[in-house]
């Protein structure tokens, strides 16, 4: 909108154009343990922009003027937006929102931290669902999509002394391209769900750190780091409790060292972990880290060499009074509630997860297979979909590369095994693996329901195979699973990766009576007698942990919620199976770990 033609963005279709060049991703994140955070959490002001207007009319250009110091009319008002809280679920914070997508627009005025020597701020977003673009001052600062990465922004040449006018539109339309696509099985928050903050760091930073046993080996430790400019120097790298202070030569920005070591290695019963520390110039990175080799051998799961059967849980990141975002006590509930089951593994379905899960687990001895969305019927074919695959799964592994929890990253949900989904799942599988070698690639697959086995032709691109299949809950009784479980032999480690019934928490009747507590205790009995037969199968994971919100659930029984959790929506209650994998994982943890 301008002074020339009041009505020129009513016909602007082009409104979005020339904001992707500002895109940030994997190549841009930046550890941050140790450093200091400058909290941008709190009140925001908060407009819902289903339109587009704020993109049409070029709110970010508009100063926070009272409207009588307005030139013209205006369709935006800062100041006297809807107060809203970062983070948060903006669905949650007025009814009227709870189904909305679309934009929203979060403004704030802050104040820049005082910067020396040419020392830069970098604004780091934990995640916004789905896109997000941040204007600072009137300025395009630069943007990002991927609902549940975090993204890194050097926003030092936006600022200003004084105050600074930040915009942060966020938008989480569902949309075929995208990652995950229009159609799947959880509710589709919006907004700025995750931690915001400032960091402030040295002209020349240390961008990534990644340290791990060299693979194959217990006695050898990798350090691998990158500064943010391709400089010559040297860095110091610190382990004190194993005796270590080792310099670590840099060239071209990049520095790597193998060490020889001898830590305690991590594992579900003994999660040690150390303080590591590494310097270079002006910057300093602590961390806490656990060391441990994850392996395949044929059909088997080996942890620190050892025979590894995985009792497992699938959880969501799901909350009934705060959606999506989620707190420290939280996610200790969810480790609570797992090692009161047994369970020594979690599959956190079907995004990445808060960066604090990884943290939590390494310290409380719980293995991890974190996943990306690309979840059911995904754009294979587009070349953009990949793109926005791939960095979202190389943000994760940048984020958590550095926890001893995650055994696994996973590159796909039950996707149908297409040509086109191979072609783009094999070469995510390789990206992951390039990425990090340290680690096994998995993907929760489809049967081949012709034939009833496990032949899924991605399984020659994982390490791990998991499989997703919900016998005496979907398809009636279990000799389906019987047959399934007789005809494969796939040659590598399976895991059960889904399993499970819907029951309503207090719902009480026969153990064939659909959506009672008895119904679903007797199907996880009668899985459990079939899957243990199967020398291949080294895990089991139940969807899910706890209830959830999803909108295609809409049964008197579930009105807008997943029943298949072991524990109701209160994350109190507890449903009858919940004792019967408690009893399954107990006689387990006897035969192996």
């Amino acid at each position: 909108m301008s002074e020339e033609d009041p009505f020129s963005h009513l016909h602007d279709e082009d409104y979005a154009s020339g904001f992707d060049s500002g895109r940030v991703g994997a190549a841009d994140m930046v550890e941050t343990g140790g450093r200091r955070a400058v909290s941008l959490d709190g009140t925001w002001k908060f407009t819902p922009d289903l339109y587009d207007e704020g993109l049409r009319q070029k709110w970010y250009l508009w100063t926070a003027d009272p409207p009588e110091a307005w030139d013209w009319p205006r369709d935006y008002d800062a100041e006297a937006a809807f107060d809203m809280q970062v983070p948060s679920c903006w669905n949650l914070a007025r009814p009227e929102w709870m189904y909305f997508e679309g934009s929203g627009w979060y403004a704030r005025d802050i104040f820049a931290p005082p910067s020396l020597h040419g020392e830069r701020t970098l604004l780091r977003i934990g995640a916004a669902n789905y896109e997000a673009r941040v204007f600072i001052n009137g300025s395009f600062a630069g943007g990002h999509r991927g609902g549940s990465t975090p993204f890194f922004l050097d926003v030092t040449p936006h600022l200003r002394p004084g105050a600074n006018r930040v915009l942060i539109q966020v938008e989480n339309r569902r949309r075929r391209d995208r990652v995950p696509m229009h159609h799947t099985d959880w509710f589709n928050y919006g907004g700025l769900y995750r931690e915001v903050a400032l960091y402030v760091v040295p002209p020349i930073f240390i961008r990534r750190f990644t340290v791990s046993l060299k693979p194959g080996h217990t006695d050898r430790i990798i350090v691998s780091l990158r500064l943010s400019a391709p400089v010559d120097t040297e860095a110091e790298f610190e382990i004190p409790a194993l005796g270590l202070s080792i310099p670590l030569t840099i060239t071209g920005g990049e520095g790597r060292a193998d060490i020889a070591a001898q830590p305690r290695l991590w594992s579900p019963e003994d999660p040690a972990l150390y303080d590591v520390t590494l310097r270079c110039g002006a910057d300093r990175l602590s961390e806490r880290i656990g060391f441990r080799d994850i392996r395949a051998d044929g059909e088997r799961l080996l942890l620190n060499g050892r025979p590894l059967y995985l009792r497992g849980l699938c959880v969501h990141e799901d909350d009934e009074l705060t959606g999506k975002t989620t707190d420290e006590a939280d996610i200790r509930r969810r480790f609570e509630h797992a090692r009161a089951m047994g369970a020594n593994f979690l599959r956190l379905s079907h995004y990445p997860h808060h960066e604090m899960v990884g943290r939590i687990a390494d310290e409380v001895g719980v293995m991890l297979w974190a996943e990306v969305p690309v979840y059911w019927a995904i754009d294979f074919t587009n070349p953009d979909t990949y793109a926005d695959a791939e960095n979202q799964l190389l943000e994760l592994i940048a984020r958590d590369a550095n926890r001893a929890s995650v055994i696994a990253w996973g590159v796909g949900n039950e996707n149908a095994d297409t040509d086109a989904r191979y072609r783009f799942m094999s070469r995510l599988a390789e990206a992951a693996r390039t990425a990090d070698p340290t680690r096994l690639v998995a993907a929760a697959c489809l049967i081949n329901r012709e034939r009833f086995a496990i032949e899924d032709r991605l399984a020659d691109h994982l390490d791990l195979i998991g499989i997703n299949e919900y016998f005496g809950w979907y398809e009636k009784g279990f000799d389906g699973l019987e047959r399934l479980l007789a005809n494969s032999r796939p040659g590598k480690p399976v895991v059960i990766s889904e399993v499970g019934a819907d029951a309503l928490a207090g719902h009480r009747g026969r153990d064939d009576e659909l959506f009672t507590e008895e119904c679903q205790a007797e199907i996880f009995r009668r899985q459990l007698e079939v899957v243990d037969r199967a020398p291949y199968v080294q895990g089991f994971c139940p969807w899910l942990l706890y209830d959830y919100r999803t909108e295609r659930r809409q049964t008197r029984f579930q009105r807008g919620w997943n029943r298949k959790g072991l524990i109701g929506e209160d994350k109190q209650t507890k449903k009858l199976a919940f004792d019967v994998l408690a009893k399954h994982y107990a006689s387990r943890r006897d035969r192996n770990a």
